[in-house]
């Protein structure tokens, strides 16, 4: 369920808007933009946007959550609605017009909305549970010490690797880039190839590049931090997957989705916690988890943390009845925390005491991956929007390919970067 993914087809191609009132589901027309009135007796309505998540029964899940919320408060009415597609850009076309939704979840957090006065600030939302989430979801959604969100899942997002393939072909589970390099060359046959990062032969490999290096990609007071000499060498010796031909390019499906390493094609894959179901169901145990290696011995080793943020509408006429609705299912209701997390694939709960007792994420591999999150884990900036992150992908995917100077496109990104940057701060 990350941020990312959610532009690609993985989606179900499921639309329309559903009124959750006195316990009782009403379906509307299907449209990313519906209409309708509020339920009898309750004398407000919220519309809640979410994406529409691939995994199967998710969508059933928040309609419960919406059943259960008006059942105990019986006086807002809840319309879900369900959207498919480009959801962010959908969101924020929105979000410029009467229609917007009165809550809604984006990935990614960004700075960007709270300084255009888009998000309400939830210091009241939390309470005194915000001491029970963990440093990543609160970090992650607060700007000038306020948080504007309140994280729903973590998603972890790792290399998977088959134990079997590995051990027949001699090879350890690489910890540093050049074996991480060395083993997909070598894994790499006639019929399949060794690495899949995704069907551009990038995925997060650039970001993970800077961040294995010990670099960050934008400093928390706004300044772009992947320029440096130490990111340039790391992004630059993605070069050397690309030459090696080890990268599975355009397959059937994407990075997100397990298909190509449940298959076989490839022997390792990056991908997230979310598909680990899938992959227990096909492979059994002959797989592991690793984190994208250090790019040298004493290195960073990186765990993408992404997932999905409920946020209020700050120009919306009705935010204390969507604060509180935030509130009831995000803050207070943990078995609808935990189920959300545990029953469509695999996610982290942020709140620490939920993620204590979710029973899926407590053993075996799963266990393991959380272990990892907590340890190496990394979230984008929350300047990181569309812009910036276009410029800096765009400029690693040249001197992957080998197309132009390595440092003079690292450098023009750097200024393009941090002109989108200034423009979000406003300055």
């Amino acid at each position: 369920m990350s941020a990312r993914r959610t532009e690609l087809s993985r989606r179900g191609f499921l639309t329309g808007s559903l009124l959750v009132a006195a316990g009782t589901v009403f379906t509307t027309a299907c449209s990313t933009d519906p209409t309708g009135s509020s339920a009898k007796g309750a004398k407000t309505t919220l519309n809640v946007w979410y994406h529409a998540y691939g995994e199967a029964g998710t969508q059933q899940a928040v309609l419960r959550y919406a059943t259960a919320f008006t059942k105990a408060n019986p006086d807002i009415a809840v319309k879900v609605t369900w959207v498919p597609g480009d959801y962010s850009g959908k969101l924020n076309a929105t979000l410029l017009t009467d229609s917007a939704p009165d809550v809604f979840e984006i990935g990614d957090f960004s700075e960007a909305m709270v300084r255009r006065g888009q998000l309400a600030a939830l210091d009241d939302v939390y309470g005194a549970a915000k001491s029970e989430f963990n440093a990543n979801a609160i970090d992650s959604v607060t700007v000038d010490g306020k948080p504007y969100g309140v994280k729903m899942i973590d998603d972890v997002i790792m290399l998977y690797y088959r134990k079997s393939v590995l051990a027949k072909a001699g090879i350890a589970p690489p910890t540093t880039f050049d074996a991480l390099a060395t083993a997909a060359k070598a894994l790499t046959t006639k019929k399949n190839k060794g690495l899949f990062v995704g069907n551009d032969g990038m995925g997060d490999s650039a970001s993970n590049a800077v961040w294995s290096s010990g670099g960050e990609l934008v400093t928390p007071d706004g300044k772009v931090a992947f320029g440096t000499p130490q990111a340039l060498e790391a992004i630059t010796a993605l070069k050397r997957l690309h030459d090696d031909k080890s990268l599975l390019l355009g397959f059937t499906t994407d990075w997100w989705d397990p298909a190509a390493f449940t298959q076989g094609v490839v022997p390792m894959q990056w991908c997230g916690l979310w598909a680990m179901p899938a992959i227990q169901a096909a492979l059994g145990d002959d797989f592991g988890v690793l984190p994208w290696p250090a790019f040298k011995a004493g290195g960073t080793p990186v765990v993408r943390v992404g997932g999905w943020t409920s946020c209020v509408n700050a120009k919306s006429k009705k935010t204390e009845a969507a604060k509180k609705f935030v509130k009831w299912l995000w803050v207070e209701q943990s078995a609808l925390q935990q189920d959300f997390a545990e029953s469509y694939g695999f996610h982290v709960p942020p709140r620490t005491s939920v993620a204590a007792s979710a029973k899926k994420l407590s053993s075996g591999t799963a266990k393991e991956t959380v272990a990892l999150s907590a340890k190496h884990g990394k979230h984008n900036p929350a300047t990181w929007d569309t812009a910036v992150s276009s410029t800096f992908n765009a400029a690693a995917t040249k001197i992957a390919a080998g197309d132009g100077d390595p440092a003079e496109l690292l450098a023009d990104a750097v200024k393009k970067a941090q002109s989108e940057i200034d423009k979000q701060l406003g300055r």
